[in-house]
């Protein structure tokens, strides 16, 4: 692809050659000619300057460099879009596998891809466009909206509803049992029917092998533009608002609330019946032990303010020498 059509699908401007050929992307480290690639955290800066890459996607700011560049206000996104451009997702003809089994009274829209071995039980709806790839299995009155995916042994259970554009990667579980309990006298644990189900916006994306568990009662929600990495755990009855990310093995205990925009790192643990406000960040490996306040950064375990953290480990790495020095003294 030429390098000025490049910029045009990327809505960014050409700085070199515009009848250099681009082939592909690969990352700044490794790029060499005929291939696009992008800086956008400065540390990255000085790659810029030596890498062998036919072009580089920088902010309209940026410095002049050797090679060719493509200025735009979000280089990040633009490489994004970029990948889509030379590794185009693969294509699923409509139509229904030999050895699907789909139950009589399943709704099944116009352009559905029905992959091998796919179930889908009574009543289920899946919307037009949707793709269910082989052994998915649809439980019987879920609601999947237009253009959904489902990857390979991703499952939805009973009654959960998907709005349009739902990825479930594989191994993905929508509407699994919550983890609800209650003690006989005999010391047995006896099971609360898990009553509810599971609402998913539009956009939202579920990574491998995480489970999103309905509740006793209610719902448990998952707001439109909602990723949730791989390992995750959503609590039943829990609320996530819109464009929140979830990050690989991050747990929300039941009945937890989550707002917009959040960030919650790796390993994150949220304790129930908390909310964190709009808004926040807390950094990798954190314990959530109750309600956040909005647009803070919090870290630790139990977490508290970000910045008042980083002190504390300073501090908590002195201990032995500053008891060493309490105990010499007189």
């Amino acid at each position: 692809m030429k390098l000025a059509e490049l910029a045009r699908l990327l809505g960014a401007t050409c700085h070199g050659d515009p009848e250099q050929e681009i082939t592909g992307v690969e990352g700044i480290e490794k790029a060499g000619p005929g291939q696009l690639t992008f800086v956008a955290n400065p540390k990255y800066t000085p790659f810029a300057r030596t890498t062998q890459a036919g072009a580089v996607l920088v902010t309209e700011e940026f410095e002049p460099i050797a090679a060719a560049t493509l200025r735009t206000a979000h280089p990040y996104l633009a490489f994004a879009r970029a990948i889509e451009i030379f590794h185009p997702a693969p294509h699923y003809p409509p139509g229904i596998h030999a050895t699907a089994v789909i139950d009589p009274s399943a709704e099944v829209g116009k352009d559905v891809h029905i992959g091998a071995y796919v179930v889908v039980l009574a009543g289920a709806v899946i919307g037009q466009g949707s793709t269910l790839l082989p052994h998915v299995v649809i439980y019987p009155e879920a609601r999947l909206g237009k253009n959904c995916f489902a990857h390979a042994h991703a499952v939805v259970r009973e009654g959960c509803r998907l709005g349009d554009g739902v990825i479930l990667q594989n191994g993905a579980v929508v509407g699994s049992d919550g983890f609800g309990f209650a003690k006989e006298e005999n010391g047995r644990w006896h099971k609360i029917t898990q009553s509810g189900g599971v609402l998913l916006g539009d956009q939202v994306e579920v990574q491998a092998n995480s489970c999103i568990d309905r509740a006793s009662v209610g719902d448990t929600e998952i707001a439109s533009g909602v990723k949730i990495d791989n390992l995750v755990q959503v609590g039943h009855g829990s609320r996530v608002g819109e464009n929140t990310l979830l990050c690989a093995q991050v747990g929300l205990a039941g009945s937890s609330g989550v707002g917009k925009n959040v960030v919650l790192a790796g390993q994150v643990g949220v304790v129930g019946h908390s909310f964190i406000g709009d808004g926040v960040v807390v950094t990798a490996q954190s314990g959530v032990p109750g309600d956040v306040a909005p647009g803070s950064v919090i870290s630790g375990s139990p977490a508290f303010e970000h910045r008042r953290w980083l002190r504390s480990v300073a501090a908590f790495s002195r201990l032995p020498e500053l008891v060493k020095q309490l105990h010499k003294k007189p």
